[in-house]
């Protein structure tokens, strides 16, 4: 039996409520994820887990066997990632999580150039908009637009962006150019859509605030979505300046309502780095991050600052 493996696949299974689920998390079948548990189980003597056909809880062995494994893995992976950090050449497996607007505009773009730089570290890259644990999701790195609450992890504050109003501009010799933040109720408007409630824009000029309620002509929770409706010329998005500063840079997009500062949720945010801390960071995680700041920093505008961690 791989006791360790088993270990993982525990933790795995309570964090994500199913073997299925961890399952997917290991490349395995709910049934093999079954099966290594239930041998951890007769090893030890102790039902962990009480199974039904919806869904897993843990026993109170179950839930103390948990907390203490979580513990040893984390443990684990720091130890290794110590040892990966004194190698000199950078390589193995680096598990990236990303939110996917991130990912897709900057991520996968430099993906080639870093892959002849350092042909070996092998990235895998996984984008979504929901947030990540490193330790049990088992991930190196995280990009995200807000620092992360995880204990126990490094943050950096990789880019500091602003949010800027963008449109086509055959959607505005079509429509008359918005002069103010009012005007935008005359508008097609693309938000970005958090929820079910009504999507608000922020603006600030001059200390002077105001919560514009958003006509909505298209939305969606998907900004590669709504950068594609705006390059059509459906209307007006909210976007973040990293996603939008190459469409800017050649002329498919321009910019609405520059003299304001504009947002939808808050001004702080911008994109993190975390990892978990160690003695050192990897080798493999140090170049990485370096090669995505200097990248970015070359075919960033202005307004959008890049900070390599080290």
């Amino acid at each position: 039996m791989d006791k360790l493996r088993a270990m993982e696949l525990l933790v795995a299974a309570a964090s994500h409520g199913s073997f299925s689920a961890a399952g997917r998390r290991f490349n395995l079948s709910p049934a093999s994820v079954s099966r290594h548990i239930t041998e951890l189980e007769a090893h030890i003597g102790v039902t962990l887990v009480h199974r039904s056909t919806r869904n897993l809880t843990l026993s109170e062995a179950g839930k103390t066997y948990v907390a203490r494994a979580e513990s040893i893995i984390a443990g684990i992976r720091s130890a290794e990632a110590d040892a990966a950090s004194l190698q000199d050449t950078p390589q193995g497996v680096l598990r990236v999580h990303s939110r996917t607007m991130f990912g897709v505009a900057v991520l996968a773009k430099l993906q080639t150039e870093f892959a002849r730089s350092y042909p070996e570290v092998i990235v895998e890259l996984h984008l979504s908009e929901r947030p990540v644990r490193l330790r049990e999701d088992g991930f190196d790195l995280d990009f995200c637009i807000a620092p992360p609450q995880e204990a126990g992890l490094m943050r950096r504050r990789l880019f500091a962006s602003e949010r800027v109003l963008i449109a086509a501009p055959d959607y505005l010799a079509r429509r008359s150019q918005p002069l103010v933040p009012s005007d935008l109720l005359q508008h097609a408007c693309l938000p970005y859509l958090l929820g079910h409630d009504v999507v608000y824009w922020r603006f600030v000029k001059e200390d002077q605030a105001e919560d514009l309620p958003v006509p909505t002509a298209f939305g969606s929770n998907n900004g590669q979505v709504l950068l594609e409706c705006a390059r059509q010329g459906h209307g007006i998005a909210l976007l973040d300046e990293y996603n939008v500063a190459q469409d800017i840079q050649e002329g498919r997009l321009v910019r609405v309502l520059e003299d304001y500062a504009v947002t939808n949720t808050t001004f702080e945010e911008g994109i993190y780095a975390a990892f978990l801390e160690t003695v050192q960071v990897p080798t493999k995680l140090r170049v990485y991050l370096d090669f995505v700041a200097r990248y970015w920093q070359g075919i960033s505008g202005p307004g959008i600052s890049a900070t390599a961690p080290h």
